[in-house]
């Protein structure tokens, strides 16, 4: 199938293919001798929508690419995959619990903000985000 096929059933753009083939994380088919189109195996849209998922749950790249790895190797032990997606796990744990705090802290600067008045001699919001002598807030 042609580059656009499976584009396609991958549910993403030519350009995604292209970029994923640079990356290494699928391979580029050989150009035929004739000068005709690449031709595509049903397995590569399998990889594209692999790679798909593992962006949908926070993996990067790289990070793909090691399970891409690991899923090609018969001798991979479940405990290896099951390691990294509980290392993915506790990143986005911390991501969230940094994210509260960010919420914790606007919610605090718009609490003190009556909203009216000059922003530029009476602003809680501004004020706190000068931190020349302050420590930070989040």
């Amino acid at each position: 199938m042609r580059i656009g096929e499976v584009a396609e059933k991958a549910g993403v753009g030519v350009e995604t293919i292209r970029f994923y083939e640079r990356k290494g994380l699928i391979e580029q088919p050989r150009k035929p001798a004739d000068g005709g189109y690449r031709s595509y195996s049903s397995e590569t849209v399998n990889r594209v929508r692999f790679v798909r998922e593992a962006q949908c749950l926070g993996f990067s790249l790289n990070e793909i690419e090691e399970l891409l790895t690991l899923r090609a190797d018969p001798e991979t032990d479940c405990a290896d995959v099951r390691e990294r997606a509980q290392a993915k796990l506790d990143e986005v744990k911390d991501k969230i619990a940094r994210l509260a705090g960010i919420q914790s802290a606007l919610e605090n600067l718009i609490q003190e903000c009556r909203g009216d008045g000059p922003a530029s001699s009476c602003c809680p919001i501004l004020d706190a985000l000068d931190t020349d002598d302050k420590e930070s807030m989040t």
